[in-house]
């Protein structure tokens, strides 16, 4: 679908389950989300994601590494943030790759590619991006890709209780460019 110099962002296939569930149960790379998944959650979310594509034409892609065909994890667009939130209706991009992929720039390379699919599949004016403060690769990585941090649209995830360090999410974005 996407091809960058190193990745293919596609959609998903009943192969890339196994390594989703992988990832998905990584305490390290779930730290900042909720924590591991078990393989039937981990399976659910790998549904809604292929729904989401079939629904809408785009969702968080199967991001597959071009040199030897690897599961690395996720990147890509969604429609909808969290209901009760600022971010309720914005069009989200979010990533999360299997943590031997980590520090080698994937995630950018992902992400960059992700905006230039938005910016010319999507009418949306901005694109947006939350995480936990605790989170600063993700939103050092939001910063690196242009995005800009807004105090004023940050919440309180709906997960979590006031309070939990799981709660406050900040959220950057960026406008579409002229």
């Amino acid at each position: 679908m996407i091809e960058t110099e190193r990745l293919i962002l596609r959609n998903w296939r009943a192969e890339d389950r196994g390594p989703f569930a992988a990832m998905s149960a990584d305490a390290e790379v779930m730290q900042h989300i909720g924590g591991p998944l078990d393989r039937a959650d981990s399976d659910a979310a790998a549904d809604r994601l292929a729904t989401s594509a079939d629904s809408d034409g785009y969702c968080f892609w199967a991001a597959e590494r071009k040199g030897d065909g690897a599961f690395l994890g996720f990147c890509g667009l969604r429609r909808g943030g969290h209901q009760g939130t600022a971010v309720t209706d914005e069009l989200e991009i979010g990533w999360r790759l299997r943590r031997d992929a980590w520090g080698m720039g994937y995630a950018r390379e992902a992400a960059l590619a992700s905006l230039a699919w938005g910016w010319a599949n999507c009418a949306a004016a901005r694109i947006a991006a939350w995480t936990v403060l605790a989170n600063q690769p993700s939103w050092r990585l939001m910063e690196r890709i242009g995005m800009v941090h807004r105090p004023e649209l940050d919440f309180d995830h709906p997960r979590f209780p006031i309070g939990h360090p799981l709660s406050r999410h900040l959220v950057y974005t960026i406008e579409r460019p002229q």
